[in-house]
């Protein structure tokens, strides 16, 4: 069975409420419209260092804990490395779902 994250990412991107990918992130990043950024594990130092000072400059949490082929797979991709969260409601319950997960 599907961990409670996975499942209610799907529901986020049914809803219309994710950007997908590094430009598209990185963009809503900077228009303040985003609540969480979602990166995998094996996403470049560079694309990890670069999203860390965004997301500290802009007060986005940002979770790291999923691989690229878990999140891709939600998203009906191979993989993808950053999803971006718009609604700030679903942001922090997909943060809260991460904490239960990690304990």
């Amino acid at each position: 069975m599907q961990n409670k994250f996975i499942q209610f990412l799907g529901i986020a991107k049914r809803s219309g409420n994710v950007c997908e990918g590094y430009n598209k992130t990185e963009e809503f990043i900077k228009l303040k419209k985003l609540s969480l950024v979602i990166m995998s594990k094996e996403s470049s130092d560079n694309t990890k260092k670069k999203f860390k000072v965004y997301c500290e400059k802009f007060k986005v949490p940002i979770i790291e804990d999923y691989s690229k082929e878990e999140l891709g797979a939600i998203l009906g991709r191979e993989e993808i490395n950053i999803i971006g969260i718009l609604d700030k409601k679903i942001g922090d319950r997909l943060l809260e779902l991460n904490i239960e997960e990690s304990n």
